[in-house]
C-alpha cells in the first residue's frame, strides 16, 4: 500500500483516556506502511498526533506506548462483567481523586493551599502542567514542527468562542498548543498563547475534519478519522448507561453534522469537486466501559482500547483493499466502520435536515 494514487490525512478527535484506541489504529496504519501526510488533531488525539509527527516512524510505536502505558506483549484479561465494572469504575476513582502521573494532578480541591504546581492559570480542577513534562519526554519538537507529517493542532478561544487551529505550515507548535487544545475547563485551566485564552476543541468541534477539508486540491484523498465517542448505541437501562449515551452524543453529533456539513458544500460542487474519501472509525464497541470512562486511565483498560483500535483499522484497511471503498469518485464519499454489514464498513451520507418523527 505504499503506492497509492491519493494523499493521506489523519484525523484524531479527542476523548481523554479513550485515546489509546487512535495509538493502536495508527499501529495498524503504520504496518502497512499508509503513513499520513497529515493529521490533525483535537485534546487527546493532539496528543496523539504530537507523539507521532514528533518522531521517527520507526520510534512512533514505542512512544505511543509510553505515552499509553501499554506493553503491547500483555494477555488480556477476561473478568466477569460484573468484577470488569468494579475494576473500570475504581480506576476512574482513584483517578478523578488523584490525577494520572504524567499527565494532570489535583489542583485547589482541597483548598486554595493544595497547589502542588504553584500554577497561577485560572482556576480548575486539576493542574496539565504534568502533560508538558511528558510531551517534552516523548517529542521531538524541532522534527515535529518540519511538517512531515505535517501537523494541525485545534483548540477554541474560550472568550469569544472562535475556532482556532495551529499548523506547522504557517506557526510553531509547541507543549502549551497541545496542552491548550486538551484543556476542557473546568477540568483543566485554559491556556493563555498571545492575547487568546484557549481551551479543548472538543467542546465546539471534536473531530477537526474542517481544517483538512477546507483545503482546495486537485489531487485525490483518503482522510481517516479516528472517532473516539460512538454516534449510535443501544437504549440505555441505567444511570450509568445514560451518562455514558449523553457523553457520546454531545461530542459525536459534532462529528455528524461536521460530515452532513461538508457533503452538501461537495455536493454543489458537482463533477468539478476533487475525490475526498473519508473513512470514519469510531470506537463503537464499549460495552464494557463505564460513565467515567475518560478518566479509566488503567493500563488494563488501555490496553484493550489498543488492541480494539488495531483490529477495527486492520479490518478497515482490508475493505480498502479489497476495493470496496471508492477513492476516485469525484466529490465526498464517506465511510464508517459497522460491525453489522457484510464486510463491516459502510457507505452513508448525512444530512443537515433532521429526521422527521
Amino acid at each position: 500500500m505504499n503506492d497509492h494514487p491519493y494523499d493521506v490525512a489523519l484525523v484524531l478527535s479527542g476523548g481523554n483516556a479513550l485515546g489509546a484506541y487512535q495509538a493502536g489504529a495508527y499501529e495498524a496504519l503504520h504496518e502497512q506502511g499508509l503513513e499520513p501526510s497529515w493529521i490533525a488533531g483535537a485534546s487527546a488525539g493532539a496528543v496523539n498526533a504530537a507523539v507521532i509527527c514528533g518522531n521517527e516512524a520507526s520510534d512512533r510505536i514505542s512512544r505511543l506506548r509510553e505515552l499509553w502505558k501499554c506493553r503491547g506483549d500483555a494477555e488480556p484479561i477476561d473478568l466477569p462483567a460484573i468484577f470488569e465494572t468494579v475494576r473500570r469504575s475504581w480506576s476512574t476513582a482513584l483517578t478523578l481523586a488523584g490525577g494520572h502521573p504524567g499527565l494532570f494532578v489535583p489542583r485547589h480541591i482541597y483548598g486554595p493551599w493544595f497547589n502542588p504546581l504553584n500554577n497561577d492559570e485560572p482556576a480548575s480542577l486539576y493542574d496539565l502542567r504534568p502533560l508538558a513534562d511528558t510531551l517534552r519526554r516523548l517529542v521531538n519538537f524541532d522534527r515535529l514542527n518540519q511538517g512531515s507529517p505535517r501537523l494541525s493542532v485545534t483548540a477554541v478561544d474560550i472568550q469569544t468562542g472562535e475556532d482556532v487551529a495551529f499548523d506547522t505550515s504557517s506557526c510553531w507548535i509547541g507543549c502549551d498548543e497541545i496542552r491548550a487544545s486538551a484543556a476542557l475547563i473546568p477540568l483543566f485551566p485554559p491556556v493563555a498563547i498571545g492575547e487568546r485564552l484557549l481551551g479543548d476543541a472538543g467542546i465546539s468541534i471534536n473531530l477537526p475534519l474542517d481544517i483538512i477539508l477546507s483545503e482546495k486540491r486537485s489531487r485525490a484523498l483518503l482522510c481517516i478519522a479516528v472517532d473516539l465517542l460512538p454516534l449510535s448505541g443501544g437504549r440505555p437501562r441505567t444511570l450509568g448507561d445514560s451518562a455514558k449515551r449523553s457523553q457520546d452524543l454531545m461530542f459525536a453529533t459534532q462529528s455528524r453534522r461536521a460530515l452532513a456539513a461538508w457533503q452538501a458544500v461537495f455536493d454543489a460542487q458537482g463533477e468539478k469537486a476533487a475525490p475526498v474519501t473519508v473513512l470514519r472509525l469510531a470506537y463503537a464497541d464499549q460495552a464494557k466501559e463505564v460513565a467515567g470512562k475518560a478518566f479509566d486511565f488503567s493500563s488494563q483498560s488501555a490496553e484493550a482500547r489498543w488492541r480494539a483500535g488495531y483490529d477495527a483499522m486492520r479490518s478497515m484497511l482490508a475493505a480498502l483493499e479489497r476495493g470496496e471503498i471508492a477513492t476516485r469518485d469525484p466529490g465526498l464519499s464517506v465511510y464508517q466502520s459497522d460491525p453489522r454489514s457484510l464486510h463491516g464498513i459502510e457507505r452513508v451520507r448525512f444530512s443537515m435536515r433532521p429526521e422527521l418523527g
